[in-house]
């Protein structure tokens, strides 16, 4: 039973790939999407492979502690040996859901686009967690073709133009300000060179009907074109064109990460969930992870905050 639970938000500063392996259409390599609404998502097994993989290279993370936390693993003994049956690990990463996603805007370049579905979701996550200072006040879809807007600099002629797509502007009854200037403070790192993202959170949230926001998340993804290399002639293959699907950056997933004490069956010493999930706040907090494909041409890179939690 996991007895200590926390919120991991997951801020992109860059295009991120968690491939599905599963051409559609003309984009060879699609991103992650979840069945039933179709919003990217950021696989909890790729997350903790890739939270694995940084904290063993943190200091105070020794072999054994990352054997412990994460379970038997590739790094678990010197030879590089493992039996993934010796024990469990005490640690489990569930899916990143999707909780705001950048629309560009004829006014402020881009807004932080979410809706009602995504925010529910969020709610939903942040009380089994134990968030603290979430708002109380229930996010209600906002009417047809309208989009509940914060900062009427936004507006052109009253309305909000985003992509091609123009939008009546509807007033907010103080939920969603409450929500952003929550999200401003709990989901991004506090350091100064954060101060712009989080005032433009705090004000350029915008919250959309569930049919435009899917349609944003389903459309307006970056699709880069790449070009297979023959490592022999050092030139293009023939035919090695290939389309790459990204989430882009500005993207903000939330995931909850739990803690059980260590399933090593030792006795002495047994750290406990709460130890567990200090040791990881300690390590990941305010950190870039790399997650996901095509690390070695800077993709992947998320803004980790991993706060507060109950049991």
């Amino acid at each position: 039973m996991y007895t200590s639970r926390s919120l991991m938000f997951l801020y992109a500063v860059s295009p991120v790939h968690m491939g599905t392996g599963t051409a559609v259409g003309v984009v060879d390599n699609p991103i992650q999407r979840e069945v039933h609404t179709g919003h990217p998502v950021l696989a909890g097994s790729g997350l903790k492979g890739a939270m694995r993989d940084f904290v063993r290279t943190q200091k105070g993370w020794s072999k054994a502690e990352v054997k412990r936390r994460f379970g038997p693993g590739p790094d678990a003994s010197d030879n590089g040996t493992s039996n993934a049956s010796e024990h469990a690990g005490a640690v489990s990463v569930g899916d990143a859901h999707l909780v705001v996603f950048p629309v560009r805007s004829l006014k402020g370049a881009y807004v932080y686009a979410t809706s009602a579905v995504a925010l529910g979701r969020l709610f939903r996550l942040a009380r089994i967690a134990g968030a603290s200072g979430m708002p109380e006040a229930v996010v209600l879809e906002p009417a047809e073709n309208s989009a509940v807007v914060l900062d009427e600099s936004l507006l052109v002629g009253g309305s909000l133009v985003l992509e091609s797509y123009r939008f009546s502007a509807q007033k907010d009854t103080g939920a969603l300000a409450d929500v952003a200037g929550w999200l401003a403070g709990a989901a991004l790192p506090q350091g100064p060179e954060w101060d712009f993202f989080r005032k433009k959170l705090r004000s350029h949230l915008v919250l959309l009907p569930e049919t435009w926001f899917s349609h944003f998340v389903h459309h307006s993804t970056s699709v880069e074109a790449h070009v297979r290399i023959n490592d022999t002639t050092g030139t293009a293959d023939d035919r090695g064109l290939f389309y790459t699907e990204n989430v882009p950056p500005e993207s903000l997933f939330v995931s909850l990460v739990m803690a059980t004490e260590e399933r090593t069956g030792r006795e002495e010493g047994r750290e406990s969930s709460d130890q567990i999930l200090g040791a990881l706040r300690d390590a990941l907090h305010a950190n870039v992870l790399q997650v996901g494909g095509d690390a070695t041409t800077g993709r992947g890179q998320v803004a980790v905050t991993l706060g507060g939690g109950g049991a």
